[in-house]
């Protein structure tokens, strides 16, 4: 009996090995850790930097902390564009004024003469079908200066002294618009279903010079024309306080805004030019 207890402990003892073998070589499972959201490193953002739509070298304004250095650069680097604009007019003008007194003479106008109408008439949009006269007149309305201290106060107003977006990437002093696509920069305020773009120079002479065709062709600015010629006929220097009376419609704060600028104008006396071409 002894020896039959033995035999089945041991045939038990096989059997339990049998069932147990596949399992006592498996290796352990284990755990898969759970990442939460706070353990998730954040996604670096690396900011696209705008790139300059120019290869002028514009200086550093907003670096610049001493407020009277920052004025004096300012009016300092844009004053030889505007000069040099209002020299360009002011020749043209001379060659009008000389085709203005032929016709008053009785005089033909020559080829030359000519020329010169059908292309600067073209340039400032005159009705072809006034008389050579008329054409003359108008052009002269159109065809003149602007007091170089109401644009260097208006570029100073309108581009933050050099430091707006703008004026650093496109040269656009001034808050010009244009509407053909990519033209220029996008606002970044821009209401939806609207197309116009801040226009972008390539050069500040450029700049100066659309600045300068806008004032003296958008009918927006006809007060502004009919000012300066009237100072014209009275024989009174172009004050840019006076002139800018006349430029109400170019912000919609209005008259706020000439206010502004002539306060501008008186302030920085001393920094601007301390006579004003006629």
């Amino acid at each position: 009996m002894k020896g039959l207890l033995i035999v089945k402990v041991l045939f038990l003892a096989m059997f339990a090995a049998v069932l147990l073998a596949p399992f006592t070589f498996l290796k352990p499972v284990t755990s898969v850790p759970v990442i939460t959201e706070e353990q998730i490193p954040p996604e670096v953002v690396v900011p696209q930097v705008e790139q300059a739509r120019h290869n002028v070298h514009l200086p550093d304004f907003a670096a610049i902390s001493d407020v009277k250095e920052k004025k004096r650069q300012f009016f300092d680097f844009l004053r030889p564009a505007i000069i040099k604009e209002n020299n360009r007019l002011n020749d043209i003008r001379n060659q009008l004024l000389a085709l203005k007194v032929k016709l008053a003479m009785g005089a033909e106008l020559g080829s030359q003469g000519s020329e010169l109408l059908v292309d600067v008439g073209n340039k400032y949009r005159i009705d072809r079908k006034l008389s050579l006269k008329a054409q003359v007149d108008e052009l002269l309305l159109r065809v003149d200066l602007m007091p170089v201290s109401l644009v260097l106060v208006q570029a100073a107003n309108e581009s933050a002294w050099g430091t707006s977006r703008f004026a650093r990437i496109g040269l656009n002093f001034f808050g010009l618009w244009c509407y053909r696509p990519s033209c220029g920069m996008v606002p970044n305020g821009r209401i939806s279903g609207a197309t116009h773009e801040v226009a972008a120079f390539t050069s500040i002479d450029q700049a100066v010079q659309r600045y300068i065709h806008n004032i003296n062709t958008n009918a927006a600015y006809d007060v502004f024309r009919s000012i300066r010629a009237q100072l014209r006929l009275e024989k009174q220097p172009l004050r840019p306080e006076i002139l800018a009376t006349g430029l109400v419609p170019y912000s919609e704060r209005g008259s706020d805004y000439v206010l502004e600028l002539t306060n501008m104008i008186r302030h920085n006396q001393s920094y601007l030019e301390p006579a004003e071409a006629d």
